[in-house]
């Protein structure tokens, strides 16, 4: 996820672009760069924060230009890999915001052509692209070229000869226009627009725009032209920068199905992870720590299910100062950030010890990519707050992809049941939407759990993690504590602590332990507490012990902790809210720990 906006009218565009990138910052802060159109195209750009850039910007004179700030999902964060990109003439300027998935096969066609290419991002293929179809009008080429596009994007593009406008798209990532006097704008939300103007219309899919200080037009792809509404913003900045959300965690659950489908972009066509796994390995050791290690603990299950190689999950803390045993093990690294020390240091003795390494990670080139032989980057994009939300359901996306991968080296999974995987990890957005579909019901079972001193959250298989995490989440932000146990260890000590006041979520999928569970269920209402169960749609055995049900579609049982997660965040939230807790900055804890 980037932030990138555009500027074009009557007065100097650099101050414009600054200011309006700084409203962006929270979509990526790993690089920053503007291009201007005045006598000439000139462009700058420069590695950290938006900061770095402006103390090392000279004089640029010009009324049109471009602005981007980058979360890095292809290429490391580096100068050479900050936007915008040039053509090989150095006349078209590109910024992008999404993943175009078949970029590795358009840049092998453009160096045959003779195209220079001088980053390892995806992006730049764009302005080749352009460049090779440009004969004098930057909006006929755009046109041609994101026809030849596969994947999302949010584009703005500007060329030095045409000194008047600029040419901006949208697919699957957002894009919207500001309208103003004798200027207007093209930004990634409308965040970056509220210190200029309020008056915004909105890009849909697969459209085009022209850009010119007096008007902007709309066509489609195809070149038909579209007429849209322009809308008056009663928003203030940071209502902005939240997408209206009252606060960042709220947005960033209601992000989830996005991001998913993100992280899925271009992942299963190639599910040999480009070669890297050899099937040397006889145990797999995942190692992390927080809600990394609830993910690891999902994974397990995946893996053994995938695979049937046999899965130990520790923490990094644990795994660094254990000792070496003599199995040929995969060690699989999670970490949000790719910065916690514990799993950072755990990553450094695995490869002592001679272990293969992965790491799953959010944050291209972090300090785990540095320590593994191979990473696995997840499309989150920026999470502002601290409890993690859209990048443990990421983490888990990544698993299910490692996992299937896993079975196909080791000769588990047949190619029906490889097809029939994929297929429903395509499905799992349109699960998590249905699920946030439901948050006024959701919410009401959340009130009924504000004024608990102590909530249970049970689970079975594989959602017995899926119980951690909501637990985790619960006591995070709520500041009420809450635990996650093994729906079936509850007769081995916590019976003891069940009241009409200790509220107990119960997560019951019709899976193998169903019937078990709700025997679990049963126990728990005899000792008076409530319960508030999680379970398939049209699940009436279910209705009638629980006191609530929230219900989700039905997906195959391995897969229901993703539209499970979901539920466990949104009653987390709404507790906390209804409490005034701090929810995007819970107090004593971190977004990265970094120190052991």
């Amino acid at each position: 996820m980037c932030g990138i906006v555009g500027y074009v009218g009557e007065n100097e565009a650099v101050p414009i672009l600054l200011r309006a990138l700084k409203r962006l910052e929270y979509r990526g802060y790993d690089s920053a760069g503007l291009a201007v159109v005045g006598n000439e195209l000139s462009c700058f750009k420069d590695k950290g924060m938006i900061d770095n850039l402006q103390g090392s910007l000279p004089p640029i004179k010009g009324k049109v230009g471009l602005g981007h700030t980058r979360w890095a999902t292809h290429g490391k964060p580096s100068k050479e890999n900050a936007h915008p990109f040039l053509d090989c003439e150095e006349k078209i300027a590109v910024i992008h915001n999404g993943i175009i998935e078949n970029h590795m096969e358009l840049r092998k066609q453009l160096i045959d052509e003779g195209h220079t290419f001088t980053s390892e991002t995806d992006t730049e293929v764009l302005a080749h692209l352009i460049e090779k179809h440009y004969n004098g009008n930057l909006e006929k080429a755009v046109l041609k070229s994101l026809k030849l596009i596969c994947g999302s994007y949010a584009i703005a593009c500007v060329h030095g000869d045409e000194k008047d406008n600029i040419i901006a798209a949208r697919n699957e990532s957002p894009l919207v226009v500001g309208i103003g006097n004798s200027e207007n704008f093209i930004a990634s939300d409308v965040a970056a627009l509220l210190d200029y103007t309020n008056k915004v219309a909105y890009v849909m899919d697969n459209e085009v725009v022209r850009l010119t200080k007096e008007e902007f037009s709309i066509t489609t792809i195809d070149g038909e032209p579209v007429s849209r509404e322009v809308e008056q913003v009663n928003w203030t900045v940071e209502d902005a920068e939240k997408g209206g959300y009252e606060h960042y965690m709220l947005k960033e659950i209601f992000e989830q199905p996005i991001a998913v489908h993100n992280s899925l972009l271009g992942r299963i066509p190639d599910l040999t992870l480009n070669g890297f796994l050899d099937g040397r390995f006889n145990t797999i050791k995942i190692i992390a720590c927080g809600t990394s290690y609830h993910a690891g603990l999902i994974g397990k299950y995946i893996f053994e299910n995938f695979s049937k190689v046999p899965v130990v999950v520790e923490m990094g803390s644990e795994y660094r100062y254990s000792e070496p045993t003599y199995e040929n093990t995969l060690i699989v690294l999670i970490t949000q950030s790719g910065e916690t020390a514990d799993t950072v240091a755990a990553a450094r003795e695995a490869k002592r010890r001679g272990s293969m390494t992965i790491a799953i990670t959010n944050v291209v080139g972090s300090s785990i990519t540095r320590e593994v032989d191979y990473t696995f980057y997840t499309r989150a994009g920026p999470e502002i707050g601290v409890a993690a939300t859209k990048t443990f359901t990421t983490q888990l996306i990544a698993l299910y992809i490692l996992g299937i991968a896993l079975g196909l080296i080791k000769g588990t999974l047949k190619y029906d049941r490889i097809r029939e995987l994929t297929s429903t990890l395509r499905k799992l957005p349109r699960y998590m939407q249905s699920v946030l579909d439901d948050s006024e019901n959701i919410e009401k079972c959340a009130m009924t759990m504000t004024d608990a001193t102590d909530v249970f959250y049970i689970g079975r298989n594989i959602n017995y993690p899926t119980a951690l995490e909501g637990a985790l989440k619960f006591k995070e932000i709520s500041y009420i504590h809450a635990e996650g146990y093994p729906a079936g260890e509850l007769k081995h000590g916590p019976l003891a602590l069940l009241t009409p006041q200790t509220p107990v979520v119960a997560i019951a999928p019709r899976d193998h332990t169903y019937e078990k569970m709700l025997g679990n269920i049963s126990e728990v209402s005899a000792r008076g507490s409530p319960v508030i169960a999680i379970g398939f749609q049209d699940d009436t055995e279910l209705s009638k012990l629980a006191d609530q049900v929230i219900f989700i579609p039905e997906v195959p049982a391995l897969f229901s902790p993703v539209p499970i997660t979901v539920v466990v965040q949104l009653l987390a939230y709404y507790v906390a809210r209804e409490r005034k807790c701090s929810i995007d900055r819970p107090r004593h804890l971190a977004k990265s720990v970094t120190v052991e």
